[in-house]
């Protein structure tokens, strides 16, 4: 099976100057807890994304008014990808290896073209496929990152 099989077509995107309230909205309008951040509204070149969890822990948690950051301000950067062709092992295994429940999907162009969540997995692939990505995504952090946390 290949990710095309299994992704959402014509994700939602933003730039990074995009008001953090509008990516709000956009993942209310879109059912969805991710925005890919792109170069530009031409390229579609992704440069990072915004999560729901990215809003709550680098802006209410931090004490930081979401209404004046933008994307760039919280998004989560470098991105990983893959492409259409790509096999869904090959997309679960890029999920597992960066510990992400959501990989956007880019063209021969690097355009984003659709994405990928956990919950596409869980729909469409197979069982042991779903439960792998799950069981490597929710592995805890390394211990230093941890230990960082918490000083």
């Amino acid at each position: 099976m290949k990710v095309k099989d299994v992704m959402t077509n014509n994700p939602a995107c933003c730039t990074a100057d995009t008001n953090l309230q509008e990516v709000a909205q956009m993942m209310v309008e879109n059912d969805c807890g991710c925005i890919p951040v792109v170069e530009n509204e031409e390229t579609l070149k992704p440069v990072g994304v915004v999560t729901d969890r990215d809003i709550c822990c680098r802006t209410v948690a931090e004490g930081k008014n979401p209404l004046d950051l933008t994307a760039g301000d919280v998004m989560s950067s470098p991105v990983a990808t893959v492409t259409p062709e790509d096999s869904v092992d090959d997309c679960c295994r890029v999920m597992e290896e960066n510990q992400v429940r959501r990989v956007p999907v880019v063209d021969q162009q690097g355009g984003c073209c659709g994405m990928v969540a956990q919950a596409d997995v869980a729909l469409k692939a197979s069982e042991d496929a779903t439960a792998d990505v799950v069981k490597q995504v929710s592995q805890p952090a390394q211990a230093a990152s941890r230990v960082s946390m918490t000083a």
